[in-house]
């Protein structure tokens, strides 16, 4: 079991959540506010991502992030902050028999292209997404090929930034232990992504196989989404590891109580401290992270 832990809160992410709980952060000032919120309430970590402030969707626009680490780096508040790499993997294949004909949920673009913010911001953290994945019911994938992962990787290194590795199934992990194999990556994070369909399931069977097939040493998280939230955090940190929780994975603190991500990292810090443990604060966290700095 693991008895110092660090907490990420996953802001906002990119689902179609705008408008089903009032607090989900929208705009540059609301996704820093919420960063800053997090801190307060005890997170070592924020995840980031960003939407377009007009219409709430995901956006892969490098002033909307550049705005909200600048605000966050502003502020009066120590904080490790991790960015998405993710977006611009998004592709809609055509209904039955015209897949080719790419329907307008489409963003795809190239590896370094995902990593432009990245270049620019440098933040202490950012994610990398090891596999496609068919995302949701529908004709929806995410695309991450092993040559795209080969080139991302290799650029966030030269970066000097952090990689923290998204495995959203079985075969996402065995890429990952890959990409160190061939050395790509320096000493990266791990995250297991459960229950996002049709990724691996919000289980403990499934967690601990995962966890069972991790690097020897890894430094590694684990989530549910939606109500699987506070559960696979516990269950991570029985099992040796780190915990997310946050708006992006989940927009309930009780059955009809709306969340903020300051009180879903207030009650997962209640479950920590009832099973033992103790929440990281971020230099402690950048310690074990083996992180530089704050930036």
């Amino acid at each position: 079991m693991n008895t110092d832990v660090i907490i990420t809160c996953a802001l906002t992410g990119a689902g179609d959540t705008v408008g089903r709980n009032p607090h989900v952060p929208v705009t540059p000032a609301q996704i820093a506010e919420a960063a800053l919120e997090a801190a307060r309430a005890g997170a070592t970590v924020v995840h980031a991502h960003v939407r377009d402030p007009a219409t709430g969707k995901p956006s892969r626009d490098v002033a909307l992030y550049r705005e909200v680490v600048e605000r966050i780096r502003e502020a009066d508040v120590d904080i490790i902050v991790n960015l998405t790499a993710g977006m611009g993997g998004d592709l809609e294949i055509g209904p039955g028999e015209t897949p080719t004909e790419f329907g307008p949920g489409s963003d795809l673009v190239g590896p370094l292209t995902r990593l432009l913010h990245i270049e620019e911001l440098r933040p202490d953290i950012c994610t990398l997404d090891c596999g496609t994945l068919n995302f949701g019911d529908g004709d929806f994938i995410y695309v991450s090929t092993p040559a795209q992962l080969r080139a991302g990787a290799k650029r966030i290194t030269e970066l000097g930034v952090k990689a923290e590795l998204e495995i959203f199934d079985t075969g996402h992990l065995w890429f990952a232990k890959q990409l160190l194999k061939e050395g790509l990556l320096e000493d990266p994070l791990f995250q297991i992504c459960l229950g996002i369909p049709w990724g691996a399931p919000a289980d403990t069977t499934t967690m601990k196989a995962m966890v069972d097939n991790l690097p020897a040493g890894a430094c590694w998280a684990g989530f549910g989404i939606g109500r699987m939230q506070m559960p696979m955090a516990a269950q991570a940190m029985l099992l040796g590891g780190n915990v997310r929780v946050g708006l992006e994975d989940n927009l309930w603190l009780d059955r009809g109580v709306h969340a903020t991500n300051g009180s879903l990292v207030e009650r997962v810090i209640q479950i920590i401290e009832r099973l033992g443990g103790r929440a990281l604060s971020p230099a402690e966290g950048r310690k074990k992270m083996n992180l530089g700095g704050a930036r």
